[in-house]
């Protein structure tokens, strides 16, 4: 992967929060932005989940505060935000944390439901409206939430995962309605078939990668840094007139679904097809 231009992207010196930067997709998103030159605020759960974002970090010259944070906690949220204004008001909100419990909807408990819901939709809510604050004193920012291909194609079997990610983009489109206003911009980055920590599992089964790959329109697998590129363009000043919008990361894969149907006589890919 090419890294990107810090020029281009005109993000040096802004302070940009990453929530969930102990995870793939959340170092690779950090990683990115001090490759630009900004200021980074890491928030997880846990100070010991970002110590290899940290460590990443640490040969970049990258001014850092890693702060612990319970996205679905509004006083952790607000004490966070206190805490990150040591390098100054936010200019940007990444909302990337998130929770995955799988369980079938018949049996799922409502707690399982709610706890999901809490840090994928509620905790994005809650980033926004705190660290939009921080926006609103400088003039402006950008919010970009990672969401996922599931938010629009539902993924069985897996709780409230993507109730929560079709959420999270209306979520997103209201605050750019209700947020364009005062300079502050909104959209959505939603992944497809990414391999992170998380997800590295599956790909380690015999024969997953390949297959899944062959899904895929562009024939590979999508890698964290693939959704920092498109994470980084909207957090900067090339998407100044972009908001309210989402852009999929998924190598086409899914625009696919008409390519299951049965086409005698089309399915090889005829140069003139029969009439």
């Amino acid at each position: 992967m090419t890294e990107p231009r810090p020029d281009w992207l005109n993000l040096r010196d802004r302070v940009c929060v990453v929530t969930g930067a102990g995870g793939g997709l959340g170092r690779a998103i950090a990683l990115g932005f001090a490759g630009a030159g900004a200021r980074l605020v890491l928030l997880d759960r846990r100070q010991e989940a970002m110590a290899g974002t940290r460590a990443a970090l640490a040969g970049l010259g990258a001014q850092v505060v890693s702060l612990a944070c319970d996205v679905a906690d509004p006083g952790s949220v607000e004490a966070a935000a206190e805490g990150a204004r040591a390098l100054g008001p936010c200019a940007v909100l990444v909302n990337n944390a998130a929770l995955l419990r799988p369980g079938p909807l018949e049996t799922l408990p409502l707690a399982e439901w709610n706890a999901l819901v809490s840090v994928n939709l509620t905790g994005y809510f809650l980033c926004a409206q705190v660290f939009g604050r921080q926006m609103r004193e400088r003039g402006g920012g950008a919010i970009v939430h990672v969401a996922s291909i599931a938010g629009s194609h539902p993924q069985g079997f897996s709780g409230a995962y993507s109730v929560g990610k079709a959420g999270i983009v209306m979520l997103s489109r209201q605050l750019a309605t209700e947020w364009g206003p005062a300079g502050i911009r909104s959209n959505v980055v939603s992944p497809g078939l990414v391999v992170t920590p998380l997800s590295q599992p599956f790909y380690d089964a015999p024969g997953v990668r390949a297959r899944r790959s062959a899904a895929v329109p562009l024939g590979r697998i999508g890698a964290p840094e693939d959704i920092r590129d498109a994470v980084l363009f909207l957090a900067s000043d090339r998407a100044g007139y972009v908001s309210g919008d989402e852009i999929t990361v998924d190598g086409g894969f899914s625009r696919v679904l008409m390519n299951l149907i049965p086409r005698p006589g089309y399915d090889a890919g005829p140069a003139d097809p029969p009439s």
